[in-house]
């Protein structure tokens, strides 16, 4: 049986290569803001879900619970976000943004979308958000609505 005939390379190792690039693009702006690619993570996911008790963010974030905890801790040292006990179940703590987490927040992404605008300068402006739309769907169809660190692995 012949092996099927695509119109090019294989999705996962082009999706492969193409996020070695954007890391390797997106580490020297997130130095530049003196945060780390996971803290940046937890931080851009507070910035669209505010609230989040530390076990849903840990969820939501892909990240190990034991593990964020360390990462919830310097980004409170540094007054970026705020850890509140949950009244309605003083075991549980939620996390919420610092108006200086909101303001790092914004500054990284507007120079993350600054380096994505660069790197996909070679599409038009609709290709470009034709391919922000469609990774968004695939996206949508397959992960799971709040993905547990464990389907994630560790990192």
């Amino acid at each position: 049986m012949a092996e099927a005939e695509g119109p090019g390379e294989d999705l996962g190792a082009m999706l492969s290569r193409l996020l070695g690039v954007v890391v390797e693009r997106e580490a020297p702006l997130l130095e530049a803001h003196g945060v780390t690619m996971w803290e940046y993570v937890i931080l851009d996911r507070l910035s669209r879900e505010d609230g989040l008790t530390q076990k849903e963010l840990a969820r939501r974030s892909r990240r190990d619970p034991t593990r964020l905890i360390g990462h919830l801790d310097a980004l409170g040292d540094r007054g970026l976000i705020a850890r509140e006990i949950d009244e309605s179940d003083r075991r549980r703590r939620t996390v919420r943004l610092t108006a200086g987490g909101r303001e790092l927040v914004r500054n990284v992404r507007r120079d993350i979308r600054a380096m994505e605008a660069d790197l996909l300068g070679g599409l038009t402006p609709g290709a470009q958000n034709d391919l922000r739309a469609s990774l968004a769907a695939v996206l949508r169809r397959v992960e799971p609505a709040n993905p547990s660190p464990a389907d994630a692995g560790s990192a």
